[in-house]
């Protein structure tokens, strides 16, 4: 019989396990761009750290083994802002991105500040970019960071939410 994946609040000792999944899945996104000077792979431990008191990070564990990971905030504003959503390349494409993406919403949405929900992406990030649109994210800007790499900013409301999520 095989484990199933389980999603909860990350814990300090979830610090250095996150920091090393997101070297290992920023790797294409790297390459993708040509630039393997990008901020997920120069991250430090400490940064990640101060994530994990400042905002949300969740993370999807396989037994002991953190699989997947995902963060975010809300601004003052109420823009719920999710970032470094990652999952081990050995468990991409089965759906655990998008159960991340609709936890963390739930987890973000859940104390009623939150008035949308916001997301970035590389322009030739498809498999992310689709994954969003399928969520209910629509692209509401574009900023060229340099001649390799556009970042397309996706929002969505809190109310369009395609699936209800509890944690």
């Amino acid at each position: 019989m095989g484990m199933s994946v389980t999603i909860s609040e990350a814990v300090g000792q979830d610090a250095e396990k996150i920091l090393k999944l997101q070297y290992l899945c920023y790797q294409s996104e790297a390459e993708l761009y040509g630039d393997y000077s990008i901020e997920p792979l120069t991250q430090s431990l400490d940064s990640i750290k101060a994530e994990l008191t400042a905002g949300s990070v969740l993370v999807a564990r396989l037994g002991d083994e953190v699989v997947a990971s995902v963060r975010g905030t809300v601004d003052p504003d109420g823009t719920a802002r999710i970032n470094k959503l990652i999952v081990h390349p050995r468990m991409q494409r089965h759906g655990l991105g998008g159960r991340l993406l609709d936890a963390i919403e739930g987890r973000l949405g859940a104390g009623g500040t939150a008035k949308c929900f916001q997301l970035f992406s590389g322009h030739r990030s498809e498999q992310n970019l689709q994954l969003y649109r399928k969520h209910g994210y629509v692209a509401v800007g574009a900023q060229q960071v340099n001649e390799r790499l556009t970042v397309v900013t996706l929002a969505k409301e809190i109310g369009a939410s395609a699936y209800a999520t509890s944690l």
